[in-house]
């Protein structure tokens, strides 16, 4: 397959990273344990893998994230605006996960890198575990389990509740609360739910046009929302107060979504029964042994479990196949569908794998950028073309035939507002200056 990209510089970050040519190796640092089935295809697709167990981080990321293409991570690793400038060859993050506040999207716009996640392939295992804990609190299972193991034999069925029939109310009805909703509505339970943006209901479920009405309403409250403005906090002492007298809260969704202290002294007072939280607002840097402190320890029918909502072997499987598929298909085709940063762009294979380049281009959304190209383009033959912009970057994909190449070889060309051009074919970099010499503007590469 024949691949090219054209990288311009935009006016707030420096150019996208350069194609790589036959003789440089892709290198990707994939951290946290990604399943093996990134590492596995990466590395048939010819990657130089790097692969670590935990997390890193300070110098020794930065050390490590230096000469990379490609970076993957899980939930821990902090991919920060000082992470992203160190790390000039950078061409796309894989967050094998669902969230991507762990990285610094604005920068990686500025940047050009796109990043990329995977919003559907742990949803069942979160819905099967909400649906496992809304049935554990019922039951107040945790406390029996722990006191047989203490020696001691109390069999009570106060406060015990079969869950069908009661009411379960969702907060965020996307891709994880739709699928608690069915796996719900199967227990023979009642569903509500509120979302922010018009969802279409599953089965029975039912939207509740405010969070108060469904707080109100809800025998269990799960939340299933991404971070954001509007969700930070958003569950507090006032909300709690808003819930019925002997419900139970969920939080299976971010950490910051939920005053804990708040939650402490709704348990504390008897307001709720019980609690599930999976996400905390500050997490441990490493997966195994390290010290963990959080209000709700201690208090009664309260489950913690350590972000293990999707951590399953189905789940983290989905999910390396997913994202490394991803990350190959932006190398090879220069496809950004599923990117969270950058606008979604894609082109059929072309009609001639063997006579066609294939130009990929990451600029400012603002007038005259597609002008500048298309002149520079005016010569040759445009097998296809694809524009999509996403706030203020712009992505282009160009198809043309391989005489551009030829004449790239032994002519600059003027492309207004862009820093350089790189043609990558068949091992083959042309850069193509920037013509404006007076400018002061160097080729990045000579042929």
């Amino acid at each position: 397959h024949v691949c090219a990209t054209m990288s311009t510089r935009t006016k707030s970050g420096p150019p996208a990273a350069l194609p790589l040519p036959s003789n440089v190796q892709p290198r990707a640092l994939l951290l946290e344990g990604v399943h093996q089935n990134a590492v596995d295809l990466l590395t048939r697709a010819g990657f130089d893998v790097q692969y670590e167990r935990s997390t890193i981080d300070g110098d020794e990321l930065l050390k490590r994230i230096a000469d990379v293409h490609y970076v993957g991570v899980r939930s821990r690793t902090q991919l920060t605006r000082t992470v992203l400038e160190a790390a000039p060859s950078l061409i796309g993050i894989g967050c094998f996960c669902i969230g991507t506040n762990q990285v610094d999207l604005e920068c990686a716009t500025e940047r050009g890198i796109a990043v990329f996640n995977s919003p559907f392939s742990n949803s069942r295992s979160v819905a099967e575990l909400i649906l496992s804990l809304v049935i554990n609190l019922s039951r107040w299972l945790q406390e029996k389990n722990t006191e047989m193991h203490e020696g001691r034999w109390y069999k009570d069925t106060r406060d015990c509740h079969e869950v069908k029939g009661r009411t379960l109310g969702i907060i965020g009805y996307g891709h994880v609360g739709s699928q608690v909703s069915v796996l719900a509505e199967a227990l023979g339970m009642r569903v509500l739910f509120y979302d922010v943006q018009f969802q279409m209901p599953l089965g029975k479920a039912r939207s509740v046009p405010t969070l108060d009405e469904l707080l109100a309403s809800s025998d269990y409250v799960t939340l299933h929302v991404p971070l954001t403005d509007t969700t930070r906090n958003m569950i507090g002492a006032e909300q709690l107060a808003k819930m019925r007298r002997g419900t139970y809260l969920l939080n299976y969704a971010r950490g910051h979504c939920v005053d804990l202290d708040a939650l402490r002294a709704a348990l504390d007072s008897g307001h709720l029964l019980g609690a599930a939280v999976d996400v905390f607002p500050v997490e441990p840097a490493k997966s195994t042994g390290s010290a963990f402190d959080c209000p709700l320890q201690g208090a009664r029918n309260v489950i913690l479990t350590p972000h293990i909502g999707g951590s399953t072997q189905e789940a983290q499987s989905a999910i390396g196949t997913e994202v490394a598929t991803k990350l190959l298909r932006q190398l090879r085709e220069g496809r950004t569908e599923g990117c969270v940063n950058l606008a979604g762009v894609s082109l059929p294979p072309p009609t001639s794998l063997s006579t066609t380049v294939r130009l990929i281009n990451v600029h400012d959304n603002v007038p005259g950028v597609l002008r500048s190209i298309n002149d520079l383009l005016a010569p040759f033959n445009v097998t296809q073309q694809t524009l999509r912009t996403r706030g203020h970057r712009g992505v282009l994909l160009v198809d043309v035939d391989e005489y551009f190449v030829q004449v790239a070889r032994r002519a600059d060309a003027v492309v207004r507002d862009a820093e350089y051009v790189a043609v990558h074919q068949h091992g083959d970099v042309v850069a193509v200056s920037h013509a404006a010499r007076a400018r002061g503007v160097e080729k990045h590469m000579s042929v």
